[in-house]
C-alpha cells in the first residue's frame, strides 16, 4: 500500500518488511539448525566436533544460490533444499547429522518466531514513540477548551487533553498486552514429526530446552505442531493496538474536517491533495492509518480459523499463520511510523474549538444549571425545568440563556450572575487538565522504566 501513498516519501520505514524476506527467513531457520546442533551437541547426542562444523555453515552467504532455486523447484519443498546444501556444505562427517530428529515446522515455526521477536521488538519501540508524542500532546491541551461529545452531538465542555488522556491509558495497556504475552509466544517447538518427540530418544524435551535456551526462547510444554493458539493471540493483540491507532486516526480526520476545523494533520510544504482542486489538505496521514488498521484487523479472523488445527499437523494452518504474522507486522509498522509524525505535528486549534463549543448558544452547560438548581427543588425536578428551557432552545423559540432568565421556577431560586457564572464553560471542565497532566506523566514514566529495562538487558 505504501507505493500508492502520496505520503509514502515522508514516512520512514521501519524496518519491519526486510524482516519477513524470503532470505531473512532462509537465515533465521538456518540459526535454529545451528542451535539445535548446539543442543543436541550439550546432550552428547551428537558429537561436538560436529556441531562446531553445523554451526559454522549456518550462514546464508555460504549457499550457492543457483542450487537452493534449483532445489525448491524440483521438491516443493519450504525447507529440504537448504538442509541438503548445509549438509553438502558440512561435509559428509559433519553433514550426516544435519537436522537430527527434527521435522520441517520445528525449525520454521520457531525460525519465523525469531523474525516476529525482532519485529515486536520494533513496533514496541515504536508505540514508545507515540507514547512520548501523545505525552506532550497532552500537556499541550490539557487546558484546551473543547466540546465533549456523545453521540456525536455536544454533552458538556471538555479539554483537549482529555483526549489525549483516553489515548495514552489505552496504548500504555496495549504496550502492557504486549509485554505479557512475550513468554507466551516467543516458544521454541521441537517435538519431532508428530509431536512425540521419538526422534529424540532418551533426551525428549530436554533437547527442546536447550535450543530454547540457545535461542533465548521459552521451550513449549507440549511440543505439537497443531498449537496455534499462543501465536493467534499474538495476531489478536497487534489487531487490538492497530484499531487503537484507527480510533486516534479518525478523531483527527473528523477533526479536520471544514465544519470541526479543531485540529490539522502535518502538511509540508508543497504537498498536493488533489490533481484538480488547487484547495484540497487532505489528511492523507489519517486516511493511511485508518485503512491500514482495517486490514490487520481481517487478518483476525484468519489467525483465529488456525486454532482449529486438525489431529497433529496441518501446513494450511500453518500457511496461514505466517501470513497472517507477516501482514499484520507489515502492516502495523507502517500505521505507527506513520502515527508519530501525525502526533508529532498535530496542529491544535483552540479558537476554533471554543468557536464550535458556543455553537449551541450555551446550550452546553445545561447539566452544571441543572445541579445548581437541583440543590434548590431536587434533581428531577430541576431537570425537568431545564429541560423545558432547553428543549426551546432546540426549536428556535429562543435562546438558553434568555429562556432561564425568563423561568420564575429558575430564577426563584439562581441571580442573573449565578446563571451567567454556571453558563461559563471554562468553570465547568473537572478534571480534564488533571488528567491529561497524570497520563501524560505515565506514559513518560513507562518510557523511561522501558529504556531502564533494555539497558539493564544489554549489561546482562
Amino acid at each position: 500500500m505504501a507505493q500508492d501513498n502520496p505520503t509514502a516519501h515522508r514516512v520512514p520505514d521501519p524496518g519491519i518488511a526486510a524482516l519477513f524476506a524470503t532470505e531473512a527467513r532462509w537465515q533465521a531457520w538456518l540459526d535454529v539448525e545451528a542451535a539445535l546442533a548446539r543442543a543436541e551437541a550439550d546432550l552428547g547426542m551428537i558429537p561436538a566436533g560436529a556441531a562446531e562444523v553445523i554451526v559454522s555453515r549456518c550462514d546464508l552467504a555460504l549457499f550457492d544460490h543457483a542450487r537452493l532455486e534449483d532445489g525448491f523447484r524440483r521438491t516443493s519443498h519450504t525447507l529440504v533444499p537448504l538442509v541438503w546444501e548445509l549438509a553438502r556444505l558440512c561435509g559428509e562427517d559433519a553433514g550426516r547429522y544435519v537436522h537430527w530428529g527434527a521435522t520441517t515446522q520445528n525449525i520454521t515455526q520457531t525460525g519465523d518466531l525469531l523474525q516476529l521477536r525482532k519485529a515486536h521488538r520494533i513496533i514496541r519501540s515504536q508505540l514508545r514513540s507515540v507514547l512520548a508524542a501523545l505525552a506532550d500532546l497532552a500537556d499541550r491541551s490539557c487546558d484546551m477548551i473543547v466540546a465533549g461529545r456523545t453521540h456525536g452531538q455536544h454533552a458538556v465542555p471538555a479539554t483537549w487533553g482529555l483526549k489525549a488522556a483516553v489515548w495514552i491509558d489505552e496504548f500504555l495497556r496495549h504496550d502492557e498486552r504486549l509485554g505479557q504475552c512475550e513468554p507466551r509466544v516467543f516458544r521454541a517447538l521441537l517435538g519431532g514429526a508428530a509431536g512425540t518427540l521419538a526422534s529424540f530418544g532418551d533426551h525428549g524435551l530436554a533437547v527442546q530446552e536447550r535450543l530454547a535456551v540457545h535461542l533465548a526462547l521459552v521451550p513449549m510444554e507440549v511440543p505439537a505442531r497443531s498449537i496455534m493458539d499462543h501465536l493467534a493471540e499474538h495476531v489478536l493483540l497487534l489487531s487490538l493496538l492497530a484499531s487503537g491507532c484507527g480510533k486516534v486516526a479518525n478523531e483527527i480526520y473528523t477533526g479536520m474536517k471544514q465544519e470541526f476545523g479543531e485540529v490539522e494533520e502535518p502538511i509540508p510544504p508543497g504537498t498536493v491533495g488533489s490533481s484538480t482542486m488547487p484547495q484540497k489538505r487532505n489528511p492523507h496521514l489519517s486516511q493511511d492509518v485508518m485503512a491500514l488498521a482495517a486490514q490487520v484487523r481481517t487478518m483476525t479472523p484468519l489467525a483465529l480459523e488456525t486454532v482449529m488445527t486438525e489431529h497433529e499437523a496441518n501446513r494450511q494452518t500453518s500457511l496461514m499463520m505466517r501470513h497472517a504474522q507477516s501482514g499484520v507486522c507489515v502492516m502495523l509498522g507502517d500505521i505507527l511510523a506513520r502515527m508519530v509524525i501525525l502526533l508529532e505535528g498535530l496542529v491544535l486549534k483552540p479558537e476554533r474549538m471554543r468557536a464550535n463549543l458556543d455553537l449551541g448558544g450555551g446550550l452546553i452547560m445545561a447539566e452544571p444549571v441543572m445541579l445548581a438548581l437541583g440543590e434548590e427543588v431536587g434533581r428531577q425536578h430541576a431537570h425537568d425545568i431545564v429541560y423545558d428551557a432547553a428543549q426551546a432552545a432546540g426549536r428556535d423559540e429562543g435562546r438558553f440563556p434568555e429562556l432561564l432568565a425568563a423561568d420564575p421556577r429558575v430564577t426563584r431560586h439562581l441571580s442573573a450572575a449565578d446563571i451567567a457564572g454556571l453558563l461559563d464553560p471554562a468553570r465547568y471542565t473537572g478534571m480534564c487538565a488533571d488528567l491529561a497532566r497524570a497520563q501524560a506523566r505515565r506514559a513518560r514514566s513507562t518510557g523511561e522504566d522501558r529504556d531502564d529495562n533494555e539497558e539493564a538487558e544489554v549489561t546482562v
